[in-house]
């Protein structure tokens, strides 16, 4: 039995909101719940700082502010997303662990499932859409949707148990 299965008990909500119904040892989870988890767990990826932690506060650098008014190509910030909480990084590590319940010999379908589970943190736009994912593995999008489902298939019964 696996950890996933042990850790909740019957009944218990689980960080996306999804009820966690246990059957023999296993969770109980629909494939729309499964994705929605995946990326969800994607999106707080790539909303991480992409540095450790800086020496910023350790040496002293004031930043001009500028306005509009007097900076010659002035232009808005760019957005980045909010750092996430220690519940959402948990959530995204425990996800993401599921990607191992995948046979290595399947490891195509783990790399689909770990490629279309990376969503934009502020626009929730996949970064690598159906056709680009093809693309990338040379094969065709609509294969790459089926193996994307078959993925998710195996990932739900090894979820199971």
């Amino acid at each position: 039995m696996n950890k996933i299965a042990t850790a909740l008990p019957v009944g218990q909500d689980l960080a996306s909101g999804v009820r966690a119904v246990c059957h023999g040892g296993g969770i109980m989870l629909s494939a729309e719940d499964l994705v929605a988890r995946l990326e969800a767990a994607g999106a707080t990826l790539l909303a991480m700082p992409t540095r450790g932690y800086s020496t910023r506060l350790r040496t002293m650098h004031f930043d001009v502010v500028h306005t509009a008014l007097d900076a010659y190509g002035w232009q808005a910030p760019s957005l980045r997303p909010p750092m996430p909480d220690a519940r959402a990084i948990s959530d995204m590590d425990e996800v993401f662990s599921w990607l191992a319940l995948i046979p290595e010999q399947k490891y195509l379908l783990r790399r689909i499932l770990g490629a279309r589970a990376l969503v934009h943190p502020l626009t929730y736009r996949h970064l690598y859409p159906w056709r680009k994912l093809a693309g990338l593995l040379g094969a065709d999008h609509k294969s790459v949707q089926r193996w994307h489902g078959q993925g998710v298939g195996i990932l739900l019964d090894e979820l199971r148990g």
